[in-house]
């Protein structure tokens, strides 16, 4: 006979690294797990400079990291998947989902991700980058940081990458495994690496 305890712990590492079948729970596993979440989620706020919106899930497992002057701000219904990582300055607009393995990153000028945009697994948004002069080694090269704004409604591939500075307009895709280097126009869907414009949403 299957011990319940041990069933429900399952249960909670398949939330954490498929959050979307938390918001499908059926009313029978509601209570057990919003009290799971309810301590998560307290955690991790007693511990980081962290907003959290109504109704967010967050993987026991994700790394989320916001201090003083690098928050990281969490809209409602927001889900964050086991191994994620989150640095601040980061600010997550309502119903944005970052799936397993993502990484975000907002530097000193900060990331910033507009309503219901999805980041698939083992994405990569860094909003700094390092120079490359030949005065100096890399470890010791100057930092920069210019930012990154990710519209609403956009779909980031998995092991897609954003590079600092870069815009992606509303409702644009990002390919699996491209690498964005320059701005996207909203309804895009670009590819390759680097990135280009391959197609748009509204003539698919």
């Amino acid at each position: 006979m299957r011990d319940p305890e041990s069933l429900r712990d399952q249960h909670k590492r398949r939330l954490a690294w498929m959050p979307w079948l938390y918001f499908a729970l059926k009313a029978r596993h509601r209570p057990w797990a919003e009290a799971w979440q309810a301590d998560v989620q307290a955690r991790l706020v007693a511990q980081e400079t962290v907003q959290l919106g109504e109704g967010c899930f967050i993987a026991p497992d994700a790394a989320i990291f916001g201090e003083p002057g690098r928050s990281v701000v969490l809209g409602d219904r927001c889900a964050i998947a086991a191994q994620a990582f989150l640095h601040g300055p980061l600010t997550l607009g309502s119903e944005v989902s970052i799936n397993a393995g993502a990484r975000l990153d907002g530097g000193r000028k900060g990331l910033m991700v507009g309503d219901g945009t999805r980041i698939a697994s083992g994405a990569a948004l860094y909003a700094f980058d390092h120079g490359l002069g030949p005065d100096r080694a890399i470890k010791d090269q100057p930092v920069r940081s210019r930012g990154i704004r990710i519209g609403q409604d956009v779909w980031i591939g998995a092991n897609a990458g954003v590079t600092d500075g870069v815009t992606i307009g509303d409702h644009a895709v990002v390919a699996m495994g491209a690498v964005v280097t320059r701005d996207v126009p909203d309804w895009a869907i670009v590819a390759g690496v680097p990135a280009v414009v391959v197609g748009d949403r509204r003539t698919r």
